[in-house]
């Protein structure tokens, strides 16, 4: 329907600073803070949109590209993921192997922008990025195998709506709650979230996605960080069809549904954040590793 697709494109552009407004709110009401304002994100944003733009002498086209081919790939990525019951506007057989290879190509952009700066600060940050990737794109591909197994399909609409479609008592239950764990693990490592980054922070060594966008500025960081906001507004959505809602029939309690469910995530990334110390550094792969674990249990499960 026209409508699904205007409302899905509409949230893909319009909502996802709105979720780290709320995910700060949550940190702050935890943590018996005054915060920011919910709509502090849009704010600073604008603020970036109007500041000019500083270039060191040691970056390329590549420097600046960066941010926008990351921004492209994780708006693609969100035209490619159904949000909640309705279907995605792009699908195809196996449009799933685009969706990795779409945020695999933001990832090495941004990658290759810090390393673009000369600045080993920046190259330790792309190292450390890229290293994690393994393991959780490993995560995020044992997850998706099972709705695959599931569904006995290579494409993302039909594949994640899978869950939605059939009675409770049909779902392989114990395989999505595992997988869904581990799909919760790699949103929150994927976007940089406590407890395997802190979003927060620009001074400390354990920095990772942070580290690799000291160089940017204003429209550039803007695009950053928009970009950043899209990916985890896409990976939550991605997360959701592991923990399927119960149809409502209608398109709008559907949409509402979503929503619902949304700010539910953005509630327990809130909550997670404000519980939970970042981790050493060098535990974070044992905490990736778990998440493929947990996902290849739930696979291993749907072979039965």
């Amino acid at each position: 329907m026209l409508i699904n697709t205007v409302m899905h494109v509409v949230l893909l552009a319009a909502a996802p600073p709105l979720m780290l407004g709320l995910i700060q709110r949550t940190k702050a009401w935890l943590t018996g803070r005054k915060g920011p304002p919910l709509l502090q994100p849009y704010y600073d944003l604008y603020k970036l949109l109007r500041k000019g733009v500083v270039l060191s002498k040691t970056t390329t086209w590549i420097f600046r590209a960066g941010p926008m081919v990351t921004l492209v790939t994780v708006l693609l990525g969100g035209l490619l993921v159904p949000f909640g019951a309705s279907a995605a506007p792009l699908h195809f057989k196996g449009d799933v192997i685009l969706l990795i290879y779409v945020l695999a190509l933001g990832r090495f952009f941004t990658s290759l922008a810090a390393l673009d700066t000369g600045s080993s600060f920046e190259g330790m940050g792309a190292a450390r990025e890229v290293t994690f990737a393994c393991l959780s794109e490993a995560a995020i591909m044992l997850g998706l195998l099972v709705l695959i197994k599931f569904s006995g399909s290579l494409s993302l609409n039909t594949m994640l709506r899978a869950p939605e479609e059939h009675a409770f008592a049909m779902l392989p239950v114990a395989s999505l709650m595992l997988a869904a764990v581990g799909m919760f693990i790699v949103l929150l490592a994927e976007n940089a979230r406590i407890p395997v980054d802190d979003p927060a922070t620009h001074l400390e060594l354990t920095m990772i996605h942070e580290v690799m966008v000291l160089d940017h500025s204003g429209p550039l960081l803007a695009l950053v960080n928009y970009g950043a906001a899209v990916k985890l507004f896409v990976f939550a959505a991605l997360f959701l069809h592991f923990v399927p809602p119960v149809p409502m029939g209608s398109p709008a309690l559907n949409w509402a549904v979503f929503l619902a469910e949304m700010l539910g995530v953005a509630l327990t990334i809130g909550f997670v954040e404000s519980l939970m110390a970042r981790l050493r550094l060098t535990h974070v792969p044992t905490l990736l590793v778990a998440a493929s674990l947990l996902c290849g249990f739930g696979f291993i499960l749907m072979l039965r």
